[in-house]
């Protein structure tokens, strides 16, 4: 053959085999919309069908979004949803291959080739809200309902932004008719009242979390925790410090109602300063428990970017407690303040405190160990901060009471007692709640069968307050104990 010749059959191979070749592509793609048409897994075919003689084009879709962090109280919602008259005719998870800013009833009612919402089974994520058992929650879900021979579809799907979660919408497609209108309308009205009772939460001790999932593989969101129980008696403080709480929080929140009758504000500030180890923290554990009904939102100090977020909770679940631990990280004299992101946090939490309403029933608790740093825009302006508080050091009584407090179920002798209480004059709470610790493991490592003496206490005593020095005492509580010493040495 000439050269002309293999070229030509060269030619003519190459054409019959791409012939071939877009043969068999086109027979794929008409298998795949054959498989399309038939609605093996495509959301599209099954919405049309569902709502039959209406075409899906005349459909009209109404949405509700909410906050990522109320998806229990949401699931608790979708339990109850579906009354006695309706009746779930289908129901599947929803997913499609693209969809880094969520999806919709109108992406499942295109019939796409390349990329269809497709029919698959249903994801659940457990949530944890502190109770024995965690709430299953749906990612996102797809139902086919009727009513009263009015079909409806819901659709439940997280929406985000740049592929970040955010939040999740409930959308409902409903005929455009009167019917169809209403049933939408008591659809949300259920969601709202479902978020409003707000009960995976309320009445339990939180804080929100960045994290998405915890160690546990559970989901957070809002952490739920669990403080140390803490009883009335078991808060040693001085007479004075006592009234100041009975009058301007238990008493106060037993009165609300009586004075919202007198057109009083029902908020409240209350700022609880003293030294280290004092027994601020402590009490608040104390008040937790103490006031029943209300919902307490822990706030630290690299979580008040999010304080926008914590005070829509507080109102949300009002009667609350917004508690801010060492709030001078934030809140210094606007003049020892280095940047302008320091005053944004600090304007920040300003707002939020006048931003409340006077019925609102909130009771913001402050700590600090150093009154003197805060911004008097804080501190001096009542409103924002109604009441101070000291936390003093425990004076003879106190911590008398406190050596037996921390004693636990063990009988000291009342001049051993005695002893422990001449000898820590000036130290904090923290710091006898330590010593009693150390107190039984040198007993215990001395000689478990006999009873506690003077010299389990010599030692525990020296190692806290001569081994470690000056920065040992400062970081136990026992500063002012050093001060004294160096002054006597003088």
């Amino acid at each position: 053959m000439s050269y002309l010749d293999w070229l030509f059959a060269g030619l003519l191979t190459c054409t019959v085999a791409a012939y071939l070749f877009v043969r068999h592509q086109n027979k794929q793609i008409l298998l795949q919309l054959q498989d399309f048409s038939t609605g093996r897994s495509s959301i599209a075919p099954l919405l049309k069908s569902h709502f039959q003689p209406i075409p899906t084009t005349e459909i009209t879709i109404s949405e509700r979004r909410f906050p990522f962090r109320v998806r229990s109280d949401l699931q608790r919602a979708i339990g109850q949803l579906f009354g006695d008259q309706t009746q779930i005719l289908h129901f599947c998870g929803v997913r499609r291959e693209y969809s880094h800013e969520g999806i919709g009833l109108s992406d499942c009612i295109i019939e796409s080739q390349n990329n269809p919402a497709m029919s698959v089974p249903p994801e659940y994520e457990e949530i944890n809200i502190g109770e024995d058992e965690p709430i299953r929650a749906l990612k996102n879900g797809l139902w086919l309902l009727e009513r009263n021979g009015n079909r409806f579809a819901v659709l439940l799907a997280p929406v985000g932004h740049y592929g970040r979660i955010t939040g999740l919408q409930f959308q409902i497609g409903t005929s455009n008719t009167a019917d169809g209108t209403r049933i939408a309308q008591e659809f949300f009205k259920h969601l709202e009242k479902s978020i409003l009772k707000a009960e995976s939460y309320r009445g339990k001790i939180l804080s929100l979390e960045l994290s998405d999932h915890s160690y546990s593989g559970e989901s957070t969101g809002i952490t739920v925790h669990k403080l140390k129980t803490v009883e009335r008696e078991q808060v040693i403080l001085p007479a004075s410090t006592l009234n100041l709480l009975e009058r301007n929080v238990i008493q106060f929140v037993k009165q609300r109602k009586r004075l919202s009758q007198y057109h009083q504000a029902t908020k409240k500030g209350l700022l609880f300063y003293g030294p280290p180890g004092t027994g601020k923290t402590h009490t608040i554990h104390y008040l937790a428990r103490a006031l029943a009904g209300h919902t307490t939102l822990l706030v630290s100090a690299e979580q008040v970017g999010l304080l926008s977020e914590y005070m829509t909770l507080a109102r949300l679940l009002q009667p609350s407690i917004v508690v801010m631990e060492d709030v001078d990280l934030i809140a210094r004299d606007r003049a020892q303040m280095h940047s302008a992101c320091e005053e944004v946090l600090l304007n920040k939490l300003l707002n939020e405190m006048d931003g409340l309403k006077e019925e609102a029933d909130i009771l913001f608790v402050l700590t600090t160990n150093r009154p003197e740093a805060l911004e008097a825009a804080l501190a001096s302006r009542p409103g924002r901060i109604d009441q101070a508080i000291e936390f003093p050091l425990p004076d003879e009584v106190g911590r008398e009471k406190l050596v037996v407090l921390y004693a636990k179920e063990t009988q000291l002798h009342s001049d051993l007692v005695a002893e422990i209480v001449r000898r820590t004059d000036g130290v904090s709470a923290a710091f006898i709640k330590e010593l009693l610790r150390r107190v039984f493991q040198f007993h215990i490592e001395r000689n478990e069968e006999a009873e506690i003496c003077r010299a389990d206490v010599d030692l525990a005593l020296d190692e806290m307050l001569f081994k470690g020095g000056s920065l040992n005492l400062k970081l136990l509580g026992a500063g002012q104990l050093d001060a004294k010493r160096q002054a006597s040495a003088t």
